[in-house]
Order: structure tokens, then C-alpha cells, then sequence
């Protein structure tokens, strides 16, 4: 009677914990595919950015829930822009030109870790 009382007592902490873990943050192959069309703007090639930019934007914004989301986003954000020549004076123009507000600044150089 005892190992039944604690193998029931372990089943409903086990799944009390299952409850309680909050979704995996937006993965970086989600946030590379939402900011592709923002690249040519981002690295100086085109006048403004594009519809298709400003779409996937606001689409990521949205799947942005949790101040980890946000941070996540921000990871892969800063992760990509490196590789790919990514001009401050561009990137930071995109919410205000997508009309996003995304709650941080914008910048290859923003402390992803504090944002809340």
C-alpha cells in the first residue's frame, strides 16, 4: 500500500511538472525564415524594406508571447546578422518603417539578455 501511495504521489508530480514547463522559445529557424526578406534593406541594397519583410516581421511579433520569446528572437537575430553584413543604420529603421513596435532597440549591438 505504501509503493502505491508513492508511485501515484511521483505520477501526479511528474505530470504537475509536465503542466508547468512553458513552451520552447521560438526557434531560430522560425526567425531566420519571418526576417529573409529584410536582408536586402538591412544591408543597404534596397531604398526601404519590403512588404514581405515587414509581413514576417509583424508575423514573429506576434509569436513573441514571453519576455523569452523576445530574447530568443533577439539571439537569432544577432547570430544571423553577423555572418551576413547587417548595417545598424538600416536595421534600426525597419520597425518604425514596418510600423512594428517591438518594445527594445533594434541594433546588432543591443543586450539581448535585457530585455523584459
Amino acid at each position: 500500500m505504501k509503493s502505491i501511495f508513492f508511485a501515484v504521489l511521483f505520477l501526479l508530480s511528474f505530470l504537475f511538472c509536465l503542466a508547468n514547463v512553458n513552451k520552447a522559445a521560438v526557434p531560430c529557424s522560425t526567425v531566420d525564415a519571418k526576417a529573409a526578406a529584410c536582408v536586402g534593406f538591412a544591408t543597404g541594397k534596397y531604398p526601404k524594406p519590403s512588404s514581405a519583410c515587414c509581413s514576417g516581421l509583424q508575423q514573429l511579433a506576434q509569436t513573441a508571447k514571453t519576455v523569452d520569446d523576445k530574447k530568443a528572437i533577439c539571439r537569432c537575430l544577432k547570430a544571423s546578422s553577423k555572418s551576413m553584413g547587417i548595417k545598424d543604420q538600416f536595421l534600426s529603421k525597419i520597425p518604425g518603417d514596418c510600423n512594428i513596435n517591438v518594445g527594445f532597440p533594434i541594433s546588432t549591438s543591443t543586450n539581448c539578455e535585457t530585455i523584459h
